[in-house]
């Protein structure tokens, strides 16, 4: 909802508002290890679970709120405990969909995350060229997916391969390669 100035300016007011914070990333291929592996959301909302729980591992709140990733607030909370050392298992976590707009730790912790995400995006981009915003709806993205597949045997590491846009381009490119 916040432009990426709007976060950069709010993310260095939340960090030195705040005594600690933590981040955990997941990088393609453990996003595509786990969906293609499994039911795809469920595999997915899983581990997101597991990397919630290695925040508040190390943030070991009393309380904790969380955006629920699963469309079952309550089983995403218990997934989260399930993944949580045993001295932290009583902890209380308020398991919410868009907690982000109702619970303001949540709207920090989100700020902190999406700022982190910008800057990935641009040493990316500085390694790759301009991609667009990553997502399948822009056509830069789509573009540069297209062009980097037809020079190149494989897709960067910094594709998730078990995007379903991915197996289309595949289909298409093939498709494309028989009329040829």
């Amino acid at each position: 909802m916040l432009s990426p100035a709007s976060r950069a300016s709010l993310d260095i007011k939340v960090r030195a508002s705040v005594a600690k914070f933590c981040i955990v990333e997941a990088q393609p291929k453990e996003i595509d290890d786990c969906v293609l592996h499994g039911v795809r959301l469920r595999r997915l909302n899983y581990l997101e679970a597991r990397m919630m729980a290695s925040v508040l591992s190390d943030l070991a709140p009393a309380l904790a709120y969380v955006d629920a990733s699963d469309v079952n607030e309550a089983r995403y909370g218990a997934d989260i405990r399930e993944f949580l050392p045993q001295q932290l298992k009583n902890m209380r976590i308020v398991s919410e969909h868009h907690a982000d707009r109702n619970f303001p730790v949540v709207s920090a912790a989100s700020i902190i995350a999406k700022v982190r995400r910008d800057a990935l995006v641009e040493e990316l981009r500085n390694q790759y060229g301009d991609f667009g915003s990553g997502y399948l709806t822009d056509p830069k993205t789509m573009g540069f997916l297209r062009r980097w597949r037809k020079s190149h045997s494989e897709y960067p590491p910094i594709v998730r391969l078990s995007w379903k846009t991915i197996r289309e381009l595949e289909s298409e490119i093939g498709q494309t390669r028989l009329g040829a």
